[in-house]
């Protein structure tokens, strides 16, 4: 992960705030404001107070009940203030995945409605968070493992808006030392799996992409974008993956994906 000291940092549903902790502890950017999508309440009933308190006596600003995809719940947060935006592990609670996120907009499985969860954090990352002046990075952190690496992080989030996919890097969770990786809806440990940093701007950044990866599978005519697979060198090859189950699948949740899209338009 790649976090200058110098940079306004904004980090997105931090869960009980030890990623932040950890940006504060041990980076000490310029500037940091934590968020997480629980109240007040429900964060301290979930997780303790430990990290806010921590945080507040760093004087970290945290803002509690706070919605990526939703406006009204951003309160004061300074607009255009930031030159990162991470988003740790994102998906979607289960507790309020069909019904609230339907009234959102979001048709479909699962897969897409957690894609439209990030499509919706790059959206307002570029349009109302990421300084005009600043670096405008934008980044997402997942685990790569099933479902996530199923989402297509890389490409079909990005559809229809002003900003690209840079390249990526390995998370490495040592660096984060206060980093307590939790479930999304209860107070539990989630074991340490590989994990992946994404990387999205919607401005040149050659330094930057420099020391980035983008896998064979982004680029390669040889490879199928959707299920990460390849090379495919003959036509029966071709023909054996396009039938296999896995690409079936990932086929299904490009439709319902492109069918999101196109409903918004």
């Amino acid at each position: 992960m790649v976090i200058n000291k110098n940079w306004r940092v904004l980090t997105i549903g931090d869960g009980d705030l030890s990623f932040s902790a950890s940006i504060s502890n041990y980076i000490k950017p310029k500037h940091l404001v934590a968020t997480v999508f629980d109240d007040s309440t429900c964060l301290v009933d979930k997780y303790s107070s430990k990290f806010l308190a921590e945080l507040t006596r760093n004087n970290i600003s945290v803002l509690t009940g706070f919605d990526v995809t939703d406006s009204n719940t951003w309160g004061n947060l300074p607009r255009h203030s930031f030159d990162l935006v991470i988003f740790q592990f994102p998906l979607v609670p289960n507790n309020v995945t069909y019904q609230q996120h339907q009234d959102k907009s979001a048709v479909g499985s699962s897969n897409t409605i957690n894609r439209w969860l990030l499509h919706q954090y790059l959206a307002h990352c570029f349009e109302h968070f990421l300084a005009k002046d600043g670096q405008r990075l934008a980044m997402i952190t997942s685990k790569d493992v099933k479902p996530y690496r199923q989402w297509n992080i890389e490409t079909s989030i990005v559809t229809n808006l002003n900003c690209d996919y840079l390249g990526q890097c390995d998370f490495n969770f040592s660096d984060y030392p206060d980093y307590q990786i939790r479930n999304v809806d209860r107070d539990k440990f989630v074991k340490e799996t590989q994990a992946i940093s994404y990387l999205y701007s919607d401005i040149k950044q050659p330094a930057l992409s420099a020391i980035l990866t983008i896998p064979d599978y982004c680029d390669d005519d040889n490879f199928c974008t959707i299920c990460r697979v390849g090379p495919i060198n003959t036509p029966n090859d071709l023909q054996a993956h396009v039938e296999s189950k896995r690409h079936i699948q990932m086929s299904n949740f490009e439709q319902q994906w492109q069918h999101q899209l196109d409903n918004q338009l």
